[in-house]
């Protein structure tokens, strides 16, 4: 896909995801959201954002969503041969971590692999360790991947030729924001800074 077709690709993808997860507030907690206040979103449309996955983590073990997000989570679909995005927005949510760390809260990053054919978790236990000691990464088969990203609604497509060692994969790069007993509450854009995003995210945890 040419890289001007793909931008705008992505850029329509993120709009529709915008109006999904403003619209899972309202659907989700009718006129009283308890979070409203800490939303950027507009309302539209009906969506469920999250739900149950199974993948592998980076010790090889077959885990569950409910082994994972056990406390307030960032969760981010990249992967690790990724040339600049994904190592921007995962130092980003490591600054963020660390922020909120120093409010008194207590965040897990998380990455879930997009690329599974080169992520294995000796892989991406490598790559995790250096960006934050606290991140977990995640792969899998591709069909265990696949119904994660459906799940969280984050679109991604790996070439179809992968002799190149080198190939890039397309992503969306929203980070998202899962509560223990709550599951999906916002997602954050690029654009967000590392206090931005802390400054949100405690918004949602003192709510």
């Amino acid at each position: 896909m040419p890289v001007s077709t793909r931008t705008y690709a992505l850029a329509a993808v993120s709009l529709v995801a915008v109006a999904l997860v403003a619209t899972y507030a309202v659907t989700r907690y009718g006129m009283s959201d308890p979070y409203a206040g800490c939303r950027e979103g507009k309302i539209a449309g009906v969506a469920t954002i999250g739900g149950p996955f199974t993948l592998v983590d980076e010790d090889g073990r077959t885990v569950t969503d409910t082994d994972i997000l056990t406390k307030p989570s960032l969760v981010y679909f990249g992967y690790t041969f990724c040339p600049d995005i994904c190592p921007t927005d995962t130092a980003r949510n490591a600054e963020a971590i660390d922020a909120l760390e120093e409010m008194g809260h207590e965040v897990t990053p998380v990455m879930i692999s997009v690329d599974p054919g080169r992520d294995t978790p000796e892989v991406l236990k490598e790559w995790t360790d250096y960006v934050h000691p606290r991140m977990i990464g995640l792969t899998g088969s591709p069909e265990q991947i696949a119904a994660a990203a459906k799940a969280y609604r984050s679109y991604f497509k790996v070439p179809d030729d992968t002799s190149d060692e080198y190939y890039l994969v397309d992503h969306m790069t929203q980070t998202y924001l899962m509560l223990p007993e709550t599951g999906f509450v916002e997602f954050f854009n690029r654009d967000a800074t590392g206090e931005d995003l802390a400054s949100r995210v405690a918004c949602f945890l003192e709510s």
